[in-house]
């Protein structure tokens, strides 16, 4: 899962991402309103969530927001604010956010309402996916092969929580940085094709059917 955070307080957004990573997600983030809009309008499918301040510069989060949903962009919104009065809930959340935090807040409050909201996506995901013999649960972050845990980093899970839920599906490198590393990340190293050897080693291991297919100069495939 990728996150975006648009919060002009740069102590604070790197601070969310920090925890947000450490927490398994990928994050991003920008500290103006008008960054944050363009961002979510040319890359819309990059991100599962919007972390949103309300009071940005340049333009603020009601405003963003209320121009996403006109633009049909449905991607859920968390928004944050430093109001606590009842006028400025109603606000944030008729310009179509779907959820509001007051700050300060805790980092648990704050992931726990994340949670559910990333468990009310578009279309209902599964939490668990299987494939052969190998079984991704999305809640527990673990993974088994034929009912034996596999230890996986957090990115190596990432990644293959992706192909999973992809099936037969040709995945490039492009795509797979896209969900798993953040905006900064270097797409011109071999780190995907390091954490697919990594994930190869570990679920291909005794396992006489090869599932992880590399498909020369484009990219990876999840046998199903």
């Amino acid at each position: 899962m990728k996150i975006l955070i648009i919060e002009d307080n740069e102590k604070l957004a790197s601070g969310i991402k920090r925890g947000l990573e450490q927490e398994g997600y990928a994050a991003d983030y920008v500290l103006d309103g008008e960054s944050g809009q363009r961002r979510i309008e040319l890359g819309m499918h990059d991100y599962d969530l919007v972390i949103l301040d309300i009071m940005l510069p340049k333009k603020d989060g009601v405003a963003v927001c209320k121009d996403w949903r006109k633009a049909n962009i449905t991607i859920p919104v968390l928004i944050l604010t430093a109001k606590d009065a009842t006028e400025d809930k109603i606000i944030g959340l008729d310009s179509g956010a779907d959820d509001y935090l007051i700050k300060p807040f805790s980092f648990d409050e704050l992931t726990a309402r994340l949670r559910a909201l990333l468990r009310r996506p578009k279309e209902v995901l599964p939490t668990e996916l299987k494939i052969k013999d190998i079984v991704l649960n999305t809640a527990t972050r673990k993974v088994t092969y034929v009912g034996k845990e596999i230890p996986l980093t957090l990115k190596e899970f990432m990644v293959l929580e992706y192909l999973m839920r992809h099936p037969n599906r040709v995945i490039t490198r492009d795509e797979l940085y896209d969900h798993a590393w953040d905006f900064a990340a270097n797409a011109f190293s071999n780190t995907v094709d390091v954490h697919i050897k990594n994930l190869r080693r570990k679920i291909d291991y005794n396992n006489h059917e090869k599932l992880l297919e590399t498909i020369r100069g484009v990219g990876y495939r999840f046998k199903a």
